[in-house]
């Protein structure tokens, strides 16, 4: 078999998807625009540097990815273009282990966290209590101090 010259015959790289279309293949984000986003701002890195939505991802990569206040690190195990069902989605990465506990001890302090309806003390104001309020309102110290 002979060759061009100039042409190697080392094996081709291994191929990538763009991380905007590997995100929303793997159902991080509703649409690649959102994701696109999300990236721009910065909440999205690849093995520790940060990323363009046109950045190719591989398998083997290391995504750190921020949702709202929590920091996703994720494993690169598959790449699809396509966006199939969420039980497909799951295959194209693998949680660290420190990433689900940190998950998880922050769904835990949100289910211990305090009702916000236990901090009121009173309900609405009643009628009277509204007069009472307006009455206060009319007399302003400003027009006694003239």
């Amino acid at each position: 078999m002979k060759t061009k010259p100039g042409a190697s015959n080392a094996p081709a790289a291994t191929p990538g998807l763009r991380l905007d279309k590997w995100l929303w293949a793997a159902r991080f984000h509703k649409t690649r625009a959102l994701a696109a986003d999300e990236i721009a701002h910065g909440r999205v890195s690849v093995n520790g540097q940060a990323a363009k939505a046109s950045r190719e991802v591989r398998v083997g990569d290391r995504i750190e990815l921020r949702q709202g206040p929590l920091l996703r690190t994720l494993d690169v195990r598959g790449l699809s273009a396509l966006r199939g069902p969420a039980p497909v989605a799951q295959l194209l990465y693998e949680e660290t282990a420190e990433s689900i506990a940190v998950r998880q001890k922050a769904a835990e302090q949100r289910r211990q966290g305090v009702e916000p309806a236990s901090s009121i003390e009173q309900g609405r104001p009643t009628k009277r209590d509204r007069r009472q309020l307006a009455d206060w309102q009319r007399w302003s110290a400003s027009i006694d101090e003239r």
